[in-house]
This record gives structure tokens, C-alpha cells and sequence, in this order.
């Protein structure tokens, strides 16, 4: 009978929304800054250790930050509004962003993976008391990173907070390898923490990834509760039934859903509106942010089923 746009959202909802873009780009901002910077500081310590691992992890931080400073350009496009181009806005440049630093997290790890073998065959001598101290630099300055992205809650905030949680977690492992080599002459015990860690993120990147890629193929949100959803909508009074629903999401947080409602006979025209009301108030409940509903009455779904 007629299709209803979303105009209910509450202002502070949207004021959310726009918090949540703003801090989200300010937390990738301060990950790519302090990337970058401990990068060069990593490849000075690397070359002045003779840490053939140090120097090969500098080059992979560097290429790191050029790929966050990617992200966080795709999450402020994000926070645009609605234009010609694109009617449900530029939400989704947020999770393409997430999904390129999932990738690249999974290349990282495999690199990681294949590197730590390697030495596990031969063993590297190198200082470890200067692999010591720029492990100590290296825990502190992911740690400030990895605060600040924790509670994030953006696909691109989770995939490089993964990021920091495996460099923060490689340079524990350096940490403890060179304590162990500075007392003991067991060089093979850093590749094989580093494996076991290399290994560990690959499996949690590919846990983001997979949810990355529900979101791109329009699943329905798995934080949804799809049957309690249509259930409170059934509630509504002057609701029959209700049919042709799809929900799916635009970046994870923000959801959108059609659906088709046959009224009640005794529903009156000037009740409709009412009802639409009610269907979107539910909705935003779930974080359905856009709603479009179709309203039809048994005589019309009748001559539905004639043509």
C-alpha cells in the first residue's frame, strides 16, 4: 500500500553515530602515527643488534602503517552522509578497510609463520640485551595503541587492534627469548614462540575476516536476534502477519530491513501511520537503522494472488 523511509532516528542516536565515526578515526590516526614512528625507531635497534628478525619486523611495521594510514583515510569517508552516489551513505568504506588489513594481517602471520621455521632450522645469534630493551619499547608503544582500539567497535578498529595484539604478543616473545638467550644458549626459543603466536593470529584474523565477508554478502547481522525481532513486530496491534523480510547490515553496527505487513481488516487508514511508527520504534531497538515497510490488507494480497 505505500513504503516508509526511516526519518524517526532520535538526535541522539545520530549524535552517537557521529561520536563513534569521530573517535573511531582518531584512535586509527594515533595507530598509524605511532606505527610509523616505531618503525624507523625498530630499524635503527634492528641494525645496531644484528637482529636479522628486528630489522625484518621494522619493514613489515613500516608496510603496516602505510596500510593503517589506507584504513583510516576508508573510516572518515565512512562518516560521510548520503549524496547522489550513494543512497545508504558510505558506511561500507569502513569494512573494505577492514577487510584489506585482515588480509594483510593473514600475509603478515604467514610471512611470520614461514620466517620462524626457518630459524627454528638455523638459529640466529644476536644481542639480547639490546633485544631486551627495544622489546620493552615495543610492548609499551603497542600497548598504548592496542588501550585505545580495544573497545572499539568498528570492523576496522577490531581488525588493527588484532594487529597490535600480534605485535604486542611478538615482542612478549622477544621479550622472554632474549631473557632465556641471554642465560642460556637456546637461540631456537624465539621462532618457536613466534610460531606459536604467527599461528594464533592467523586463526583470529581469519575469524574477522569471515565476519567481514558475512557483511558484504548481506547476511543477516549474527548480533541480531532475527525470530525475537519478527516476534515483538507480530505483537504490534492490527498486525495479521508478517512476510518478505530482509535484513542485512551496512558495516556491521548500522542494519537496514524491508518488510511486508498485512494489516488487520478492522485496521482503519488513519491507524496506519501509527503502526509504521510502532514497526520502526522495535526496529531501532535492534540497531535497524533504516527501515522500509510495505502495508497491505487482505483484499490487496487477494488481488495479489489473481494477477
Amino acid at each position: 500500500m505505500g513504503q516508509g523511509h526511516d526519518h524517526t532516528n532520535h538526535k541522539t542516536k545520530h549524535h552517537d553515530h557521529s561520536h563513534h565515526h569521530s573517535s573511531a578515526s582518531k584512535n586509527l590516526a594515533l595507530a598509524f602515527v605511532l606505527n610509523l614512528f616505531f618503525s624507523i625507531f625498530e630499524l635503527v635497534g634492528g641494525i645496531y643488534s644484528n637482529s636479522i628478525a628486528i630489522i625484518s619486523d621494522a619493514f613489515h611495521d613500516f608496510g603496516d602503517a602505510l596500510s593503517l594510514a589506507f584504513v583510516w583515510y576508508l573510516q572518515k569517508v565512512s562518516a560521510r552522509p548520503i549524496d547522489r552516489h550513494f543512497d545508504y551513505g558510505y558506511k561500507r568504506f569502513s569494512i573494505l578497510g577492514a577487510l584489506i588489513i585482515s588480509v594483510l594481517l593473514s600475509v603478515g602471520s604467514i610471512f611470520m609463520i614461514i620466517e620462524s621455521i626457518k630459524r627454528i632450522i638455523t638459529p640466529v645469534e644476536s644481542k639480547a640485551d639490546v633485544m631486551f630493551l627495544l622489546a620493552i619499547v615495543g610492548v609499551l608503544v603497542n600497548g598504548i595503541a592496542m588501550l585505545r582500539l580495544q573497545n572499539g567497535s568498528s570492523f576496522s578498529e577490531k581488525a588493527v587492534f588484532l594487529h597490535f595484539l600480534e605485535d604486542i604478543l611478538g615482542w612478549i616473545a622477544v621479550l622472554v627469548g632474549s631473557v632465556i638467550m641471554y642465560f642460556w644458549d637456546v637461540p631456537w626459543f624465539d621462532p618457536m614462540l613466534s610460531l606459536a603466536i604467527a599461528i594464533w593470529i592467523l586463526y583470529n584474523a581469519y575469524g574477522n575476516t569471515k565476519q567481514v565477508m558475512r557483511v558484504f554478502l548481506q547476511a543477516v547481522p549474527v548480533s541480531l536476534n532475527r525470530s525475537d525481532l519478527i516476534s515483538d513486530w507480530k505483537k504490534i496491534k492490527g498486525v495479521k502477519s508478517i512476510h518478505d523480510i530482509k535484513i542485512w547490515s551496512l558495516d556491521g553496527n548500522h542494519h537496514v530491513a524491508s518488510l511486508h505487513v498485512l494489516l488487520d481488516q478492522k485496521i482503519k487508514l488513519n491507524q496506519f501511520q501509527k503502526i509504521k511508527e510502532q514497526i520502526r520504534k522495535i526496529a531501532l531497538q535492534y540497531e535497524i537503522i533504516h527501515t522500509t515497510i510495505e502495508l497491505e490488507t487482505d483484499e490487496e494480497k487477494c488481488n495479489l494472488h489473481i494477477n
